[in-house]
């Protein structure tokens, strides 16, 4: 195994500055065009992200990272995002470079674990559940207040805390008001792509930008909500399915039946998927309605 890549210098130079010294590095992830780093020190962490300059992605990683850049100081300026979540940004040799607030949490995927099989039905799993997508559905609300739609909403991109809460993030393919060029957005993962999304992306050219809009990542919510509890991706279809073809099944709007996906009855939260993956985009609930509903007692 070859030496783990080397963040930039000239983020370092700047994130000492947040961090303090001593000042520590661990290699996060390395896939698809882009690199993580958390960054920690005396004073606290943060995470750092940049692209990969010698891997060749469907998607320029560099543009990405100053889109998503942008998208931070927008939001920032929208109340949409809490002013401390970005912290500095600016160019490297290799592209772009991005470092935001560090936020301890596990992925959803590992932090479902234990409400995936049937020692998961006792009560202090199901309250855990309804929290976890109560707060998520509140930072989704705050982003559809101000005229924005995340875009990306999928287990990868939301940590969840020890407390139980649902920390968003990645906000580089988010859709907001018009603000000059971006990214023409094409969708991002396929498992969590709402059916309107899905039939839009068959019927224009790959360089067309598709405005996604809230009801699309109450959806996304739904579908992860559903993978992450039951195990199996809300939609059928075969691993090696090309993605054209998955889209096309997404687009019919037909889902798995929750009762025989399910580890075990909950009928509260069962209710809550179902209404986020609603087929029409007009019949699901508002993240502002959702997280009423999961508040009730």
């Amino acid at each position: 195994m070859g030496e783990a890549p080397s963040p930039p210098g000239e983020a370092i130079g700047v994130l000492k500055r947040h961090v303090g010294e001593p000042c520590r590095t661990l290699l996060l992830s390395d896939r698809r065009g882009s690199r993580a780093w958390k960054i920690s020190g005396p004073g606290g962490a943060v995470v750092l992200k940049a692209n990969n300059p010698g891997e060749q992605t469907a998607r320029d990683k560099a543009a990405e990272m100053a889109q998503e850049d942008d998208h931070l100081i927008r939001l920032t300026a929208a109340g949409a995002l809490d002013p401390g979540y970005r912290i500095s940004a600016g160019p490297w040799e290799g592209g772009r470079w991005l470092a935001a607030r560090w936020i301890d949490g596990a992925g959803m995927w590992r932090a479902f674990a234990w409400a995936r099989g049937p020692e998961g039905d006792r009560p202090a799993v199901r309250s855990w559940l309804v929290g976890v997508a109560r707060t998520w559905a509140e930072q989704l609300e705050r982003m559809h207040a101000a005229g924005w739609s995340h875009a990306d909403v999928q287990p990868t991109n939301t940590l969840i805390t020890d407390t139980g809460r649902a920390e968003v993030i990645d906000y580089a393919l988010a859709c907001g008001p018009a603000h000059g060029r971006r990214l023409p957005y094409r969708g991002a993962l396929t498992h969590t792509t709402a059916p309107e999304i899905a039939g839009a992306l068959l019927a224009t050219a790959a360089d067309t930008h598709i405005q996604a809009e809230p009801p699309a990542d109450v959806w996304g919510m739904g579908a992860s909500l559903f993978w992450c509890w039951t195990g199996h991706r809300p939609v059928c279809y075969g691993d090696a399915t090309l993605r054209e073809d998955k889209l096309e099944v997404i687009a019919k709007g037909t889902t798995l039946p929750l009762d025989k996906a399910r580890p075990w009855p909950f009928p509260r939260f069962e209710e809550a998927i179902r209404a986020c993956l609603a087929p029409a985009w007009e019949n699901r609930p508002s993240a502002a309605e959702l997280a009423a509903l999961l508040g009730e007692s």
